[in-house]
């Protein structure tokens, strides 16, 4: 299966999801006026990898900031690895956010309330890089 990588830019954020190199990571910020052009992508690429023999995903979102719109579809993807861990995949989300940044934690705390899939929270520093100490595979 191919993977799926997206360039970030001032509106959209970087997506990077390969399941030969089990790098499964949505980070920056996410404006977009279309937000379905955008996420439909990603939902496909999910929809295809559920069909997959997938040992443990490890799903990092890293966002600085989203939309209203952006947070719907984020929950799609949501949805769609709670679908997959309830057919006995291994999953997991990391949710990244800043330490100072209570919202961004209060809203991935919303979202683990709202699907049945153990989330991570990592907290980093401003100046600090939050990838470096999540694991790459799992042992959910």
């Amino acid at each position: 299966m191919n993977a799926l990588q997206v360039k970030p830019t001032n509106e959209s954020p970087m997506v990077c999801l390969d399941l030969e190199k089990n790098i499964f990571e949505i980070s920056g910020k996410s404006v977009l006026s279309d937000v379905d052009e955008f996420y439909d992508k990603i939902l496909d690429w999910l929809d295809n990898a559920a069909k997959k023999e997938i040992n443990s995903i490890n799903f990092v979102f890293n966002l600085d900031y989203f939309n209203i719109a952006s947070s719907k579809r984020i929950l799609f993807i949501l949805y769609k690895l709670n679908d997959m861990h309830k057919s006995g995949k291994k999953i997991i989300v990391s949710w990244c956010y800043k330490h100072e940044d209570d919202d961004m934690k209060e809203v991935g705390e919303d979202f683990a309330f709202m699907v049945n899939i153990p989330f991570n929270f990592v907290g980093y520093a401003a100046n600090e890089k939050p990838l470096t100490d999540i694991p790459k595979t799992l042992d959910v």
